[in-house]
């Protein structure tokens, strides 16, 4: 959202100077965080070491065949030849997903204390896949019983119709997935297992490089900052429970490219880390981030895809703790093939947490939206968002004043520029006291939200989770327990400086703080009032702390349960924004789908809450960065996912503005943001020829609502990205595995490559199959694999209709999604080489939960050289809106790739028949007015 300060005095300075960059040097490497170096120090040790005896086996296990698990005990080995049982279970889940979890067993059963009377839980954090997962997961359900055989080496089952097998081998403890006899996806092939075990703290800890001084440890195991934080001012945060750490290294073989664990600033295809800092998942505020990094951003998803051909795999590290992922890829011969020449690359990961449970599911599947469905099955599909949300989105820091705002909506509607929702930054607060107004400037905010929704247009206002200290809700939260505790063995609330100064923090793991937090967005309150178009953001849920280590709280603060933040930090953000999606439910009394905007989240929050890419720059490299960072947020299951539209900070020049449009109106979700000190620039301000431009662009984007509703619909049905890596339409493909500067909205067939060059005038498109593709703007051809030149002026976005497709758009400009809403159809067919097509168009009221009874059409459309004829869901349905849509018409149907040499077609609909003219034009014909009602089933016959 805005720019961070690390104290008060730096908060005053930047009023003064504000002249700032990210300091990285606020921000942990590896080395500098005492697990991350404790880990790879280990797997160093492991690796150089060609006769190294591995520590971790099974020693006794259990078959529940009717469950298809398998339950255990894993013993690691010590020096002393003592050894610590881990408790295991490995169980077969619905949807080809496979779960391990290891605990340990001095931890489960409550013989683990602490000193200094410090009320914290002691268990391993094991409440990761409560938040994450949509439900408490199943066992699978099989047709018939799963095969389980087993020797004194292994133990074999195997699942989706025989074609995968787990393996679980007992010395030492290894996991293996295979497809026939070829391993897909295999635990501890490198022996990285570590679970440090609880131990009591020794007088001194030894010096980096020397033997530990006891023997309850692993001789390969450092304790390098095990009972201290020895980083700047990370070094007041206790760890009272000394080292605890998991890892876990994780093979794919064959798989050479792997995506997903955002949030960062990098590529789609991951990157080798051998040479550099590891994959860092630490939810943390970071300002004007570096593009190229691996550093820590605002969010965290711990899940990986791999993808070759024929094949796709899924990694799901379920920990909400400060994560490290080490990446190595490496030439290797194939499995059983000892041909010097016939090598593949494969990627070797290293998981690294700090604490917790281990807890890692494995999906397999033939295809990545075979993987997408199996991660969607555990941890949800994205929310069916409000139409209004698809819309675009004005939004700076911030709007001055009632005036501004309803003078920003008129000079919308002067140029002609849809937008749904305007938004309001911190400034509209009392003394940045959330939930109240700055009634010299907004003294009349219900009736301001009135104004706007005479034209269906919404306010997204900001509520963050750091509450001021001193005035009722921070009152309340104290009183009743309900904020974020210290680390004191008293249990009082963790005091803090955010933007209002001293603050405490709303604890959102505690189940009473969502009945209170429901109550401040009620109706009726002075907040709010009776307004109906009011939606949320929530920032700085990370959460940021000015004054905290890392730009966060420190570790050692106690959330409900009594778990220590560095158990819980990277899914606080998700628990925060779900509490404030519950309570706008409540508002609506259930009836209508909130908005809300989230900067942190975790696995899970695709559930409640859209994302953005926080505090990016206005730089043509932040332009370009944004594609894969929001492509990789779909390929894990987040996909209502954006960029701020011009770049947050600084002064974009205009035709880094323009371009910036042009892409942002692919973006899901679709908003325009700027800094309090960059100059404004509302679409009309740049002037002629750029605000017609702009204006086009956005116009573009409100013509295509229907397909990017129909493709959230996909999104929430499949788990199918709406903003479509090249991969997920060819994963046969290898060379669309690497791109990241073009691809498809969702099934809809459109090929989109954004301009991200500063003067550029042309561009390539890449076409990842034999298929015929159409210029969208000319109907031109393009066929053939491979890259082909593409004219882009500044007026210009290349965009590519795939031939096999039918979309539908809505033509007429109207000033919101709202006034849309029973406007006609264009339907847009254009036919394969095959001379066939079809497509998808889901129609619901675009605001309620009514949908899920039932009250939506699905139209399934097909195209043969013979004719057109749709076939519609629940048409045959008594329901209000289906009803309703009787008056919506289709007003034309635009055919490329056939000349259709007469002058009508024949229309049939609900028994009658009648004829439609046809229209000839440069590479299509149109078919006019052929009067076909929306919601029922009907055909054109040529």
């Amino acid at each position: 959202m805005r720019i961070r300060a690390h104290s008060l005095l730096l908060l005053v300075l930047f009023f003064v100077a504000p002249t700032w960059q990210v300091k990285s040097e606020l921000f942990k490497t590896c080395d500098q965080s005492g697990f991350c170096h404790r880990n790879r120090h280990f797997a160093l040790q492991v690796a150089a070491q060609s006769n190294y005896i591995p520590k971790y086996a099974v020693s006794l296990f259990e078959i529940d065949e009717p469950r298809a698990a398998i339950t255990g005990v894993v013993e690691k080995s010590l020096n002393d030849a003592t050894t610590v049982r881990l408790p295991f279970r490995v169980q077969l889940l619905s949807d080809n997903n496979v779960r391990l979890l290891i605990d340990e067993e001095a931890r489960s059963n409550g013989t683990v204390t602490v000193k200094d009377g410090k009320k914290i839980n002691t268990l391993r954090y094991n409440e990761a896949a409560k938040w994450a997962f949509r439900d408490e997961p199943q066992a699978g359900i099989f047709s018939e019983p799963v095969a389980v055989a087993s020797d004194e080496k292994s133990l074999r089952f195997s699942y989706g119709d025989g074609e995968f097998t787990a393996e679980l081998q007992f010395t030492p403890f290894k996991l293996t997935i295979l497809h026939g006899d070829s391993p897909q996806i295999v635990l501890n092939d490198r022996n990285f297992l570590n679970v440090e075990h609880w131990r009591a703290q020794t007088p001194s800890e030894p010096i980096e490089g020397e033997e530990p001084l006891d023997n309850n440890v692993s001789a390969e195991e450092t304790m390098y900052d095990a009972f201290t934080d020895s980083f700047r001012d990370c070094k007041s945060d206790t760890v009272p429970l000394g080292p605890e750490s998991v890892a876990l290294d994780v093979s794919l073989p064959g798989f050479k490219h792997v995506y997903g664990i955002p949030e960062h600033a990098d590529d789609l295809s991951l990157k080798d880390t051998t040479a550099g800092e590891p994959y860092r998942m630490f939810n943390v505020d970071i300002f004007e981030y570096e593009i190229d990094s691996r550093m820590a951003m605002y969010g965290s998803v711990p899940f990986m895809m791999a993808v070759k051909p024929g094949m796709a795999a899924g990694v799901f590290w379920v920990n909400s703790a400060d994560t490290w992922v080490d990446i190595k890829k490496e030439a290797e011969m194939k499995a059983g093939d000892q041909t010097a020449f016939n090598l593949q690359v494969s990627t070797k990961t290293h998981w690294i947490s700090e604490n917790g449970v281990i807890d890692v599911v494995l999906s397999i599947g033939k295809t990545p939206t075979d993987v997408s469905k199996s991660y969607g099955a555990l941890t949800g599909f994205v929310e069916l968002p409000q139409l209004f949300a698809l819309g675009y989105h004005q939004c700076r820091w911030n709007y001055n004043d009632e005036a501004d705002v309803l003078g920003v909506s008129a000079n919308m509607d002067k140029y002609q520029i849809p937008y749904d929702i305007i938004w309001l930054d911190i400034e509209y607060t009392d003394s940045k006291k959330y939930f109240t107004w700055k009634k010299e400037l907004f003294p009349d905010p219900v009736g301001m939200m009135r104004q706007l929704d005479r034209t269906g247009r919404k306010l997204v206002t900001i509520i963050d989770p750091h509450i001021k200290v001193g005035y009722e809700v921070s009152d309340h939260l104290i009183k009743n327990n309900l904020a974020v505790q210290s680390s004191s063995a008293d249990g009082s609330a963790f005091h803090g400086h955010c933007w209002p100064g001293e603050s405490v923090w709303v604890d959102t793991l505690n189940p009473a703080t969502d009945e209170y937090w429901s109550t401040l967005f009620a109706n009726g309150t002075q907040f709010s009032g009776d307004a109906t178009n009011l939606h949320i953001w929530n920032d700085m849920n990370e959460p940021s702390v000015f004054s905290g280590p890392e730009t966060t709280s420190p570790k050692d603060t106690v959330h409900y349960g009594g778990w220590e933040a560095r158990s819980i930090h990277n899914l606080y953000g998700m628990t925060y924004h779900e509490s404030t999606f519950k309570a706008m439910q409540n508002r609506s009394g259930g009836r209508n789908r909130p908005f809300i905007l989230t900067r942190s989240y975790f696995a899970g929050s695709q559930r409640s809450a859209a994302m953005w890419t926080g505090d990016n720059m206005s730089q043509w490299e932040h332009l370009k960065a944004s594609l894969p960072m929001i492509l990789t947020s779909g390929v894990v299951g987040m996909p209502f996912s954006g960029a701020d539209v011009g770049g947050f900070f600084g002064n974009p020049s205009k035709e880094l503005l323009t371009r910036w449009y042009q892409a942002g109106i692919w973006y899901p979700f679709f908003r325009a943001h700027a800094h309090i000190d960059s100059r404004r620039r509302e679409p009309w301000i740049a002037g002629e020829p750029y605000t017609s431009i702009i204006r086009d662009a956005v116009r573009f984007r409100y013509s295509l609502l229907p397909m990017f509703y129909t493709s959230f619909y996909d999104a929430n049905t499949q788990g199918v990205p709406v903003m479509k890596p090249m991969f997920y339409e060819t994963p046969e493909n290898p060379m669309t595995y690497e791109i990241e500067d073009q691809f498809f909205l969702g099934n809809t067939g459109l090929l989109i490559k954004p301009i991200t060059e500063e003067g550029a005038t042309a561009t390539e498109i890449y076409l990842p199959d034999e298929q015929v593709y159409y210029s969208y703007d000319k109907y031109t051809v393009f066929k053939g694999e491979g890259y082909h030149k593409y004219g882009a002026l500044l007026e210009q976005i290349p965009v590519l209709l795939k031939g096999g497709s039918i979309l539908a758009r809505k033509d007429r400009y109207r000033r919101s999604s709202a006034l849309m809403r029973y406007d006609p159809y264009t339907l847009v067919v254009a036919l394969d080489t095959a001379g066939g097509a079809s497509g998808t168009l889901y129609v619901d009221d675009g605001q309620s939960y009514d949908y899920k009874q039932s009250d939506y059409i699905v139209v399934n459309f097909t195209a043969t050289e013979e004719g057109i004829q749709a076939q519609v869901e629940n048409s045959g349905l008594k329901l209000p809106f289906i009803a309703s849509l009787d008056s919506v018409k289709i007003q034309k149907i635009i055919l490329v790739g056939s000349a259709l040499a007469q002058k009508a077609v024949s229309v049939s609909q609900s028994g009658e028949t009648w004829d439609a003219s046809v229209v000839s034009a440069a590479n299509h014909v149109v078919i006019k007015s052929p009067g076909i009602s929306i919601n029922k089933p009907w055909n054109v016959t040529f």
